[in-house]
């Protein structure tokens, strides 16, 4: 009985650690999510009044506080990396875990958001 017990623990965590080793969340700088993030999907998870005020260039808008974000997120195609930002890294912290607990392989979260952004002498585009 204890042998099967420590058998299925055993299981359990080797689950729990390729679960995690599937899908991750990096927190990057404003350098590096300008480099990495070329040709590849930029998600602005502000409102559109403030993705309006301007926005990185190429950054789809999909507000993380419309209740099908998750549904329009899962969307995308999984196995491609998910560049995620909002305005100062609040948001994106709990955002970039729920997309990677959709699936998604490798999720950056800009570090500080689009004030950190800019702040780092970094061009928005603007409306």
């Amino acid at each position: 009985m204890i042998l099967f017990i420590a058998i299925t623990q055993l299981n359990c965590k080797q689950k729990e650690v390729a679960d995690n080793q599937n899908s991750s969340v990096e927190v990057v700088t404003p350098t590096d999510f300008k480099e990495k993030s070329k040709d590849q999907l930029i998600i602005d998870i502000r409102t559109p009044q403030e993705f309006r005020q301007g926005y990185i260039e190429g950054a789809v808008n999909i507000n993380y506080f419309d209740r099908d974000f998750l549904e329009k997120i899962s969307q995308y195609d999984k196995s491609k990396p998910v560049f995620v930002y909002c305005r100062s890294g609040n948001r994106t912290s709990s955002a970039s875990r729920k997309i990677a607990a959709l699936g998604f392989e490798k999720v950056y979260d800009l570090q500080g958001g689009i004030l950190n952004w800019m702040r780092n002498n970094n061009q928005i585009v603007k409306k």
